[in-house]
């Protein structure tokens, strides 16, 4: 063989290696660390607000399954007790993978459809062999059940949990007070949020799985600290895995981690084990040298009693600001910070003065520096001990707030008569439970279906109970919203830069200041894009809407470039809007930055993983070709809502109204679109809402 031939033959062989390289490169399969094989599962566990139709024929196809396979009933006799139409029947049998051709009962016609998935022929014995795998697939079987046929994690988890990581319940014991603040706070949500789990399933495809934990570390530390794997939904977990920033999240840590993105130790024990707080403990020992008169203990060696901290040590850094910055201040590959409140405080007018985060957001005014209530350290037994301790609020104020459904948060012990995946099957908004709705149910008026859980009409009056009063905390939190957002900003307006005039265009403008002396307006995750922007609208004299800016499209978005129905057409795009929400910039391949929903750019690999930045992220505050484009107010700045009312609306003389608000949301509707999250749960984000500094002024035109 020629020196020639030999190079042609390793120029091919290079060529055809080169090209299986870049094949494989360009496969859109994602890698199996990326890959959520309880994906499905945990949507229907997650989502919020089923739609009860469809809802309604899936929970029936789930349950005749599992009764016709599990029990060995006919499928007659399942499809006769569930009230099952003939398409719905066609529907059971067109299910992937699952072979129903020897059921008994199944009519022919039916079972045919299916012969697609049978391959071999499925004996009746082989339907126990299938028991387990069939009943893991089943969205309405209790957590615990579902574990235990899976194996996916030890069926003791949740004793071991309760023995090194107690629940925020077991606190409630002594800490009652403190338990039903906390329990419908941001803290106590971050882990249940369904916008927080569909986000960090999206960031983790699109960066093929380099975030990894790094999110959970804030949202779930009890969970990431006690290794539940990212890929498993947190709900088929213990207890405290699902109660997010809990009770020992914060008063089980005894170092100063100050920025270190959430990898703070939670120190593991029981009840018993020493907790750290800002005051001196004084409480806890006069508990214990009375044990006989308060009736508690501090080991399970004592007689039966409640069960106490053995000590309550002092950490000073609890009640500092720095305490909060290693959540509220994140910085994240590729090198860009997501969280900025520290930054922000630490440059503001509050820290030069003193002030605290937890003056602000634990105090007795919420978002006010106004001092602190006082109450009880604890009440044990119906005693009090320490009545006049200073009292920081476990709420924590903030505008954040829920969309999963009301009877899985805020908290409550009663709630978990029924399991998460149970509660996401109680219809709440058709009424079940109300006094209308069973009455109609009695009388036959109305035949709705109930899942096996809910068939007695007495757990739904208990489980309505439950709903109702959660509802009236959600709204109780609402109120205190706009609390906050009024007390950290002031709007002044309007001011006409000309006098009105029939036919004459008119020039006018609000000024909005941030009194916040500690951190920007709006601030917090800037990941999540929260907004807060002006809504405004012009009444004519015969009462009609003539102009409006700040509107919503058919979807609820804003309309600026980032709405369908403004890139189709359909709603005209508002020009004058006045939104205060960051977003980021990014740099692609080719062209000029461009707003992007999340801080990974385009790039010509491939797979793009989301690389750590070549320079410290305290030298620019980002890397290359991504930046924030910040719109949000500094400390104590304003900034002027300038608007002009075209002329051809103002035809006619007489008296006019110009009526504003601010709102405030926690996600922009485009934004949970580009993550998934399911109809219900954008609806929620829409209609929870909140609107501050709403008023109205009156002006006529001559």
């Amino acid at each position: 063989m020629t020196k020639s031939t030999v190079s042609a033959v390793s120029l091919i062989l290079a060529t055809l290696f080169l090209v299986s390289r870049f094949q494989a490169s360009s496969s859109p399969s994602v890698p199996p660390a990326v890959q959520n094989p309880h994906q499905e599962i945990q949507k229907t566990l997650i989502s919020t607000r089923p739609s009860n139709a469809a809802h309604a024929k899936t929970q029936s196809l789930n349950e005749v399954r599992v009764k016709a396979l599990l029990a060995k009933t006919s499928f007659e006799n399942a499809q006769q007790e569930n009230d099952l139409s003939h398409e719905n029947v066609k529907l059971l049998t067109q299910l992937p993978g699952v072979c129903f051709s020897e059921l008994p009962g199944l009519p022919n016609s039916d079972a045919n459809v299916n012969l697609a998935a049978c391959q071999e022929p499925m004996p009746s014995a082989r339907l126990t062999t299938a028991a387990p795998v069939l009943e893991s697939l089943n969205p309405h079987a209790k957590a615990v059940e579902v574990l235990a046929s899976t194996g996916d994690i030890d069926p003791h988890a949740e004793l071991y949990a309760k023995n090194a990581f107690p629940s925020a319940q077991d606190c409630a014991t002594c800490h009652k007070q403190l338990y039903e603040e906390w329990a419908m706070s941001s803290h106590a949500y971050a882990a249940i949020s369904p916008m927080f789990h569909v986000f960090e399933q999206k960031i983790n495809d699109l960066s093929q799985g380099t975030v990894g934990y790094f999110c959970l570390r804030c949202h779930a530390p009890v969970a990431t600290t006690a290794g539940l794997p990212r890929d498993q939904s947190i709900v088929l977990g213990p207890k405290v895995f699902r109660e997010g920033v809990t009770c020992i999240a914060c008063h089980r840590v005894k170092s100063p981690y100050t920025k270190s993105n959430g990898e703070r130790r939670i120190e593991p024990g029981d009840i018993h084990e020493p907790v750290y707080g800002s005051s001196d403990g004084a409480g806890n020992e006069v508990a214990l040298k009375y044990a006989e008169f308060f009736k508690v203990k501090s080991s399970n060696e004592s007689a039966a009693a409640t069960s106490i901290h053995r000590q309550a040590i002092q950490f000073e850094e609890i009640s500092e600001s720095t305490f909060c910055a290693s959540c509220h201040q994140v910085a994240v590959q590729p090198g860009i910070k997501l969280e900025v409140v520290w930054d922000q405080y630490r440059a503001s007018p509050a820290r030069r003065e003193g002030t605290s985060c937890q003056d602000c957001h634990m105090g007795k005014v919420p978002g006010r520096a106004e001092g602190y209530t006082v109450g009880p350290a604890a009440v044990v037994n119906e005693k009090v001990v320490n009545p006049e301790r200073k009292h920081s609020n476990h709420l924590f104020y903030g505008p954040g707030y829920p969309i999963t459904h009301p009877g899985i948060f805020p908290f409550t012990s009663e709630a978990d008569r029924w399991a998460v995946n149970e509660w996401l099957q109680f219809d709440w908004q058709s009424g079940w439970g109300t006094e209308p709705f069973e009455n109609a149910v009695a009388a036959g008026q109305i035949r709705p279906y109930f899942p096996a859980v809910w068939q007695v009409a007495d757990d739904r009056f208990d489980a309505r109970q439950i709903v109702d009063k959660n509802i009236t905390r959600i709204k109780y939190k609402k109120d205190l919203r706009r609390q906050v957002l009024e007390n950290g900003s002031q709007l002044d307006g309007p001011f006409f830069n000309n006098d009105p005039h029939v036919g004459q265009a008119l020039r006018l403008h609000y000024c909005l200041t941030n009194t916040n002396r500690g951190h920007n307006l709006p601030s917090g995750s800037l990941g999540a894009q929260p907004q807060v922007w002006m809504n405004v609208v012009l009444i004519g004299p015969d009462g009609g809407r003539l102009w409006e800016s700040g509107y919503l499209d058919s979807a609820g978005d804003l309309a600026d470039y980032h709405s369908p129905d403004v890139l189709n057409k359909v709603v005209p795009f508002d020009d004058q809007l006045f939104n205060l929400q960051t977003k980021f910039l990014t740099t692609n391949v080719k062209g000029t930055d461009r707003e992007m929903y999340l801080p990974i750019n385009v790039d010509i690999d491939q797979l793009p993983f989301l690389r750590p930045a070549p320079q410290p992220v305290t030298t620019i505050n980002h890397p290359p070709l991504i930046r924030m484009e910040a719109h949000s107010l500094p400390p104590t700045a304003s900034k002027q809502a300038r608007y002009t009312i075209p002329g051809h609306l103002l035809q006619q003389p007489g008296t006019y109204r110009l009526t504003v608000r601010m709102r405030s949301r926690s996600h922009p509707v485009y934004f949970m679109q580009f993550c998934n999250a399911t109809p219900e749960m954008m609806k929620a984000m829409v209609q929870e809402a909140v609107d501050f500094h709403v008023q109205s002024s009156i002006f006529e035109v001559r």
